[in-house]
């Protein structure tokens, strides 16, 4: 009998320890869970935490993207602008290249026809006159006696004897100009008087 009494005295103990050990295991899931979710809070907002920083990385890539592509525009834009104002600088100088010939030519001419240009002491040639303009007006000079033309001694012009006879034909040459402006003035009938 003894032992049947005590066997309802350990069922109570037993029933005890299963209710305490259900409490604490009720407690500690709560616990757990409890920080868990503490844990997922935290994961969260360290979650989102880095993916704002990772849009702030990617804003100043595409930022960083665009600077590059506009500096590269601008820098194709300026070799655009280069290579006009390199084409720009080759047709004006063309132009002035020309525009110098034109004036070089319109000189030669007006110095062929003028009568007071002499020939230069230093090069032996007229300011304006060509080589060919040169050797026909050596060739032909007018005659002393104003008659007409005569021709001039070949190679003149390499001697001091030839020097002197260029600079007394010239002075022929002006001579027979004034004369015949004379002439022609005379000619001319006069009006008024």
């Amino acid at each position: 009998m003894g032992s049947l009494d005590i066997a309802p005295w350990i069922w109570v103990v037993i029933g005890v320890v299963v209710v305490v050990l259900l409490v604490v295991f009720l407690m500690t899931g709560r616990r757990r869970r409890a920080m868990e979710q503490k844990r997922d809070e935290a994961n969260r907002e360290k979650a989102a935490e880095i993916r704002r920083k990772a849009e702030a990385v990617e804003l100043d890539a595409r930022e960083k993207e665009a600077r590059a592509s506009r500096a590269r525009a601008d820098a194709e834009q300026a070799q655009v602008e280069a290579a006009r104002l390199k084409q720009e600088a080759e047709q004006k100088s063309g132009d002035a290249r020309s525009l110098r010939e034109d004036v070089a030519r319109h000189t030669e001419k007006a110095n062929a026809i003028d009568p007071d240009v002499h020939e230069d002491d230093h090069t032996g040639r007229g300011r304006g006159m060509g080589r060919d303009a040169q050797a026909d007006a050596r060739r032909e000079v007018p005659d002393e006696a104003g008659s007409g033309t005569r021709q001039a001694e070949p190679h003149a012009e390499n001697s001091a004897d030839g020097a002197r006879r260029v600079e007394g034909d010239e002075r022929v040459q002006a001579e027979e100009l004034r004369r015949r402006r004379e002439r022609t003035e005379g000619d001319a009938p006069r009006s008024g008087i």
